[in-house]
């Protein structure tokens, strides 16, 4: 007797929500007058600076991984603050860590950084190219070899010879990951010539639609990615309405084949 087909059960997949954002060393800017007239913020610490970064700390446990960028390192802006430490303790996130770039004294001290309730495996810090040096990349690697997700965070230059280099270099270090995340202020839109390289050159492809996040009170461009590999699976990007610097946060659901890397979930403390 013949035994009807078995249907094939669906492989095994796993979610991660991501969550990218350029916090301006915790300074909040709601129209372009305010660069101006709150210039002052950016070299002196302040109570709303906690308390902008507190809102903030509010929102990360609905994410698996983070990206900051403009967190200051520890300098007089931030009341020689940790940033990106201060965040995963308040958000009750169990792994941190972060990328020190361009100190100016002891007034700033931008850094990228990982925010994770995810262990990685490794974190590797690349300086970027640049006329100017000071601008990094920050590789967060979850596993090993092929079945490791590459996550890297960066904060690219503003003028657009600058930023090819960067992407350049960029794309290079991903080409050896299959399952490659970047996401930060690429202070570039998806359809500049830039842009267009790294995709030629990379293993990451663009996503279907832009998603405005900036000026953060009445975003209009672009600047802000979280752009995946053709192996990972994009389901949705969107940006957060919650306002927390002159950028909206943005976030982004992916899922990876079973076998991939991240295994270990630490829960909220």
């Amino acid at each position: 007797m013949n035994r009807p087909d078995t249907p094939t059960a669906p492989a095994p997949e796993r979610r991660l929500r991501l969550l990218s954002c350029n916090i301006l060393a915790g300074a909040s800017v709601q129209r372009y007058s305010e660069y101006l007239t709150r210039s002052i913020n950016a070299v002196l610490p302040g109570r709303s600076k906690l308390d902008n970064l507190d809102r903030l700390a509010e929102v990360l446990p609905q994410f698996d991984v983070i990206g900051l960028q403009e967190a200051d390192a520890g300098s007089l802006r931030s009341g020689f603050l940790n940033q990106t430490r201060y965040l995963a303790e308040a958000a009750g996130m169990p792994f941190w860590s972060h990328q020190p770039n361009r100190p100016m004294a002891r007034l700033a001290h931008s850094a990228n950084g990982l925010i994770s309730r995810i262990e990685p495996t490794s974190v590797l810090d690349y300086p970027l190219p640049s006329r100017i040096p000071g601008r990094g990349a920050l590789l967060a690697r979850f596993g090993q070899g092929d079945d490791a997700l590459a996550v890297m965070i960066a904060h690219l230059s503003l003028s657009a010879p600058a930023r090819a280099k960067q992407l350049g270099f960029i794309a290079e270090v991903l080409q050896d990951y299959p399952h490659a995340v970047l996401m930060g202020d690429l202070n570039t839109e998806v359809r500049s010539a830039e842009m267009k390289h790294l995709f030629a050159k990379s293993c990451l492809v663009p996503p279907d639609q832009s998603t405005p996040t900036f000026p953060s009170w009445k975003p209009k461009r672009a600047l802000d990615h979280i752009l995946t590999s053709e192996k990972i699976q994009l389901d949705k990007v969107w940006a957060l309405p919650q306002a927390f610097s002159d950028h909206l946060p943005i976030a982004a659901e992916i899922r990876l084949p079973g076998h991939i890397a991240p295994r270990t979930y630490r829960t909220r403390r």
